[in-house]
């Protein structure tokens, strides 16, 4: 994709997306936090409005017509994302509130009842909270003990350390596919062939890689995947967790009550079959059949052509920011073509706090993250409290890029000057 077909893109898709069409503090916004949440195409707005407009009936329980339009749309959107991931079976797609109750549901479901004192988990030094936090409260009941992938030189996965790490006594790997602060892109595939070879099993969070290029669950290989709405142009309060039929089916249900159930007496149940199992009592349905419209909006873009303009803005972003000095990008560098990590930069200057930049430059209509990203092990590791990111998405430009740096450099002149 060249130059002209980022800037046919943008031009094409940016018109859905009413939220950029605003100013704050009377600049026009450049919104550069897509890591955190991408907006949301008027497709997906329209399909939360027309939800509860006009479908508003519980799922799955009725005869009445608002019932059965309301189920047949819900269950129309696990059958896009089973499409958009390739999944073996629909049945092999549960939908939860967001990734972390995804990872939650594989912990305590599976790793609750497989893993025993002495077993090994092992994950990576750079992984969100929601792929630490639930492990470690797994491996405090259990007494299993988790080991980390430290970084290489250039700051990305060690695949060499991963391979020592792997051992008869490890269970399971879990780990990020793209980092949300590196922007490195793990070599998942190599990962769980060889997590595989000994029979391991492997979760990949996906959070900030299904937003952004064509995944493919049968391909990859992979146990379980998990994906939150909000990150790939869809609503908040709702995410899936794809997992192989068979470990699902092995895998006892994580919340009880209704919709998840087949029977129920006075002293026992039984489940119901999948998907339904994992997902008990009334789902977030307007916010599902929304995902499925952000499904179909990023399905008729095209995942690769997304793919491709999102390597053009990074090639371009980081040839700007190679101009600023004292600036330090966390993770590997891209090729020139914008080749070999995310469209995001996380990065200190120094002498100023990540926090002090995010908010002079969102003065200016320029909003970017500023914080630890829910990576704390990871910044105590570089020594930095925290970090300023910029994160694009295939509607962003060059220009808003340049307006980004413009206002950056001047941020950087304002503190140089009041501190002499």
């Amino acid at each position: 994709m060249t130059a002209i077909q980022e800037k046919t893109l943008a031009s094409k898709v940016r018109k859905d997306f009413p939220i950029l069409h605003q100013e704050i503090h009377g600049k026009p916004l450049v919104y550069l936090d897509n890591a955190a949440t991408s907006q949301k195409p008027v497709t997906v707005l329209d399909a939360l409005q027309n939800y509860y407009g006009k479908d508003n009936a519980n799922v799955h329980r009725g005869a009445h017509s608002l019932s059965i339009r309301a189920t047949e749309a819900y269950e129309g959107s696990r059958d896009k994302i089973a499409q958009f991931i390739n999944a073996a079976s629909r049945q092999e797609v549960i939908f939860t509130r967001n990734a972390t109750e995804a990872i939650n549901v594989v912990a305590y479901s599976w790793g609750l009842h497989h893993l025993q004192p002495g077993d090994e988990i092992i994950t990576s030094v750079m992984e969100h909270h929601s792929n630490f936090v639930p492990w470690q409260m797994i491996a405090k009941q259990t007494g299993a003990v988790i080991k980390y992938v430290p970084l290489t030189d250039n700051e990305d996965f060690d695949l060499e350390e991963f391979k020592s790490l792997l051992s008869e006594k490890t269970k399971l790997v879990t780990i990020v596919h793209v980092s949300n602060t590196l922007g490195c892109i793990n070599p998942v595939e190599e990962v769980i062939k060889l997590a595989h070879e000994k029979g391991v099993k492997v979760l990949i969070d996906a959070c900030q890689s299904v937003p952004h290029m064509a995944i493919d669950v049968q391909a990859m290989d992979c146990d379980w995947l998990v994906a939150s709405g909000h990150k790939m142009c869809g609503p908040s309060g709702v995410g899936f967790l794809y997992g192989k039929q068979e470990i699902l089916e092995e895998m006892p249900p994580f919340l009880g009550g209704g919709e998840m159930i087949n029977e129920v007496f006075f002293d026992s149940f039984t489940c119901g079959e999948l998907p339904h199992k994992f997902e008990a009592g009334t789902p977030a349905i307007g916010e599902a059949i929304a995902l499925g419209a952000a499904v179909d909006y990023l399905t008729d873009i095209g995942m690769d052509k997304i793919h491709a303009c999102e390597e053009e803005l990074t090639a371009y972003l980081f040839r700007k920011l190679a101009d600023i000095p004292n600036l330090k990008i966390y993770g590997p560098l891209p090729t020139p073509e914008g080749k070999g990590r995310a469209a995001l930069a996380a990065f200190n200057i120094e002498g100023i706090h990540g926090s002090d930049l995010s908010t002079l430059l969102d003065q200016e209509g320029v909003a970017i993250r500023s914080g630890h990203h829910c990576t704390q092990p990871l910044h105590r590791l570089f020594d930095a409290s925290g970090s300023a990111r910029v994160s694009l998405y295939f509607y962003n430009t060059y220009d808003e890029i340049d307006q980004f740096v413009m206002v950056l450099k001047e941020t950087i002149d304002f503190f140089t000057n009041i501190m002499g």
